[in-house]
């Protein structure tokens, strides 16, 4: 149950000693031990620990010589000893709890890794490994494990490390600190956890920030380490693509704090036109950045921080505060941790290498310190979270019933017998929640629930930074990132958001961000691409909408529909009424006299084409389009048709009266009379189905005249067969036409003749002025002038023919007798 360990205390001696004979070859001894940082406590089960209890560090001789030179290291870190601390706090804490590992008591290894890598790698090995000085290679492995689990480390690079060695192994570590997105690859680290979301989730919520603001026109600061880079990569990953900000320049922070390249930096910074500026950094890459930017008085700037400084006090000088007041940073979530201020710091057990020891009497209660403030625990938080996790893990572990376990065979896992990757699969499924509501758990990458507050840097009247918490960011399956936010800071972009109704146009070799607005074209709206109306829709003059275009056709509500349709229908009933005038009078001589069989079948179709002129107004349906010009070919064909039979009735009687003439009126009774008219309508009739089964008249939405206007119109389908219903209207006119005018001048005391030449002139007159104003009538004026022209020739026919006959009906009785029409004759 133990190989994994033997594997990793075999790498331990082969890096770290010189493996000898001690009477067999089975047996190692070590040649020299790690002098390390530490504070201990011992218990059943063993956790780990790795903080930062000190900056600073002189790298020790790593080959092993009579005395071993330690690593010294310097700069005592408050924060790195609390979060120490707290994890000693926790430990106490579930000892206490009945309900949590009754039957087993934690204790506790911490380290300090001094901010160095060699030497948070040292202490890592040393923890999973043991400090055993004699190692027998074949020895039955029997007991726990030297640690269960390790809580850190608290850096990202740091963590890659160690966790591609413990990971082989499947040794638990659960950083409280590391952010780098790198970590989430659970194929390279198969048992790395931590209690602080990952970089990929920090920078979402960076962007939510920016996107809450409208700031698109930012500089990003970096580290030089994978902290950092992972970032930028992540930024430019997430963020460019997408074209919701662009990079006024990317620089990474020297890790040497090389002065030059920060003077250069920072140069770049005060030149740029951005004014927000975002750094994924440490606070020992922000004093000597800020010292410059103070010596080059860099003041104006929007500072993002990263949850890495956002609450280091370090930074809240009265040097810095006047450019970094109004610093908006993404923190670790806050926590409260109840009875840790209580509990009792105990430096003398701590033991620094190569140091004095404290005495263990000093009275730090009544000290007002940055140790014992535990007002805003992030860290310490997350460092409480982990260990709790490894404690679940292990409770889980221990309740497990013989038979119903998860491993093969429903085996269960006892801690004599524990092997590291069934250690990890409980703390794989661990969920519980904290005193302070928090739930913890971890998704498949090892992460945990993404959650942030948001702080603003304020700067005090009494000339002190407050950071305060103006708002939260936080992922949801369901929702994605969410952002509560409560400030209004300035603006940062390289060009103004383009109104609506414009356009961006990038700017020539700029960023993207860099853009001029340009007006949308008529029919276009929007505020970064123009895009089209859709169909039926225009956009108004600003650009700002689309709007239901406007639509023009001869209406029945508008003064001009009005108008013609008013005329129409006075001249369907003024035929109506000369209609019944004839009826009434059909046996008088006037009426007998002008064949008032024809008479009245002109007076009919007289009546259809004022009526058909109404299928021209109204909007354009298929069916009105269709029946109009049928309707109106129809009946004017068959008016004329009977005028031109009428006519030739006229000069076959005066023929008739000749000698010799009788047999002609055999050519002209009433029966031959219907069927030429019959004939010639039915032709007609003909060349309207032809064109409607051809090339139908149909609706059509006319946008050439007016681009925000739709002109709802009846296409004629063909222009061949509409001329081809003109062509034989008027040629039947024509005909009619010089019928009646051969036979004006004949004797008669009422000569029909007479009337119709003059109606047909009128007629003609009316169709030929019609086709120029036709052709040149622009959409509904086109109906109008149809419409116009119905009415005008029904009109002239009606007036001409009928007029005069009425006048003697109604006005002038005695002039209808046999006797005034026969006198008038000879």
């Amino acid at each position: 149950s133990c190989k994994a360990m033997r594997n990793i205390h075999l790498i331990f001696f082969s890096l770290f000693s010189m493996p000898f004979v001690l009477g067999s070859l089975s047996t190692c001894q070590l040649q020299g031990q790690f002098h390390l940082n530490t504070m201990q406590k011992d218990g059943d089960v063993i956790l780990g620990g790795l903080f930062e209890i000190h900056f600073f560090s002189n790298y020790p001789d790593l080959t092993f010589t009579s005395q071993p030179q330690q690593p010294v290291c310097f700069g005592f870190d408050v924060l790195g000893f609390r979060q120490a601390l707290t994890m000693a706090f926790a430990v106490k804490e579930i000892n206490s709890n009945t309900d949590l590992l009754p039957n087993v008591t934690l204790g506790y290894s911490l380290y300090d890794n001094c901010v160095e890598l060699s030497i948070g790698f040292r202490a890592a090995l040393s923890l999973a490994a043991g400090q055993k000085k004699h190692f027998v290679l074949n020895d039955s492995c029997v007991g726990a494990p030297p640690v269960l689990g390790i809580v850190g480390d608290s850096s990202s690079t740091r963590s890659i490390a160690i966790s591609n060695v413990l990971g082989l192994y499947r040794v638990p570590l659960v950083s409280y600190f590391a952010t780098c997105s790198c970590l989430s690859d659970r194929t390279k680290y198969p048992a790395f956890f931590r209690t602080i979301p990952s970089d990929a989730f920090q920078v979402h919520a960076i962007i939510q920030i920016l996107k809450h603001f409208g700031w698109s026109w930012v500089g990003l600061l970096v580290s030089d380490d994978d902290y950092g880079l992972h970032a930028a990569q992540s930024f430019q990953s997430d963020v460019l693509p997408l074209g919701e900000a662009c990079l006024a320049y990317l620089k990474v922070l020297p890790w040497d704090n090389n002065q030059y390249e920060i003077e250069r930096i920072v140069h770049v910074i005060k030149k740029s036109t951005a004014r927000v500026v975002i750094a994924f950094a440490h606070e020992s890459n922000m004093i000597p950045l800020m010292e410059e930017v103070v010596r080059q008085n860099v003041t104006g700037l929007q500072w993002i921080a990263s949850e890495a400084w956002t609450t280091a006090t370090v930074l809240h000088t009265p040097h810095f505060i006047p450019y970094l007041r109004g610093t908006l940073g993404i923190a670790i979530r806050r926590g409260e941790i109840p009875g840790l201020k209580e509990f009792a710091p105990a430096p003398a057990e701590w033991t620094e290498a190569g140091g004095a020891l404290c005495t263990g009497h000093e009275d730090l209660q009544n000290i007002d310190t940055e140790f014992l403030d535990v007002s805003n625990l992030r860290p310490e938080y997350n460092v409480y979270k982990a260990v709790y996790a490894l404690a679940h893990a292990l409770d889980q572990l221990l309740r497990c019933e013989p038979g119903r376990g998860p491993f093969p065979g429903n085996s269960c896992a006892t801690l004599h017998t524990l092997e590291p990757w069934q250690f990890v699969h409980y703390l794989q499924n661990v969920n519980f929640t904290t005193s302070f509501g928090d739930e913890v758990s971890f998704d498949k990458d090892g992460d945990a629930i993404p959650l942030y507050d948001v702080m603003n840097w304020l700067w005090l009247p009494s000339g002190n930074i407050q950071v305060q918490n103006v708002g939260v960011v936080k992922k949801s399956a369901q929702r994605g990132e969410q952002l509560h936010l409560n400030e209004d800071p300035p603006m940062s972009v390289c060009s103004k958001k383009c109104p609506l109704g414009t356009r961006r146009v990038r700017r020539k070799g700029e960023p993207e961000c860099c853009f001029d607005c340009i007006t949308c074209s008529e029919g276009e709206i929007n505020s970064t691409e123009c895009i089209p109306c859709p169909e039926d829709f225009w956009s108004t003059p600003d650009r700002y909408q689309c709007v239901p275009m406007k639509t023009e056709f001869l209406s029945y509500h508008e003064p001009l529909g009005i108008c013609l349709s008013t005329v129409a229908v006075l001249g369907t009933f003024i035929c109506a009424i000369v209609l019944l005038v004839f009826v009434h009078n059909r046996k008088t001589p006037i009426v007998r006299a002008n064949n008032s069989e024809l008479s009245f079948q002109v007076l009919l179709s007289l009546k259809l084409c004022f009526l058909c002129s109404l299928l021209f107004i109204g909007r354009p349906r298929l069916w009105t389009c269709q029946l109009r010009h049928a309707a109106f070919g129809i009946s004017f064909v068959l008016c004329v048709s009977c005028i031109l039979v009428k006519t030739m009735v006229v000069l076959a009687v005066f023929k008739a009266s000749k000698p010799g003439g009788g047999s002609i009126l055999k050519w002209f009774g009433a029966l031959q009379q219907r069927g030429t008219v019959f004939t010639l309508t039915l032709i007609q009739a003909v060349i309207c189905v032809t064109w409607l089964v051809t090339a139908s008249p149909a609706p059509y939405k006319n946008t050439d005249y007016h681009n925000d206007k739709i002109v709802y119109e009846c296409v004629i389908g063909s222009s061949v067969g509409f001329a081809v219903l003109l062509g034989y209207i008027g040629l039947l006119a024509l005909l009619s036409f010089m019928l009646a005018f051969l036979a004006r001048n004949l004797p008669d005391n009422f000569n029909e003749a007479k009337l119709i030449t003059f109606s047909m002139l009128m007629f003609c007159a009316v169709w030929v002025a019609f086709v120029p104003a036709y052709v040149n009538s622009p959409g509904k004026y086109a109906d109008a002038v149809e419409v116009f022209a119905i009415l005008a020739s029904s009109f002239g026919l009606l007036v001409a023919l009928f007029g005069p006959k009425c006048y003697i009906i109604l006005f002038r009785p005695e002039r209808n007798t046999k006797k005034a029409v026969m006198g008038v004759c000879r």
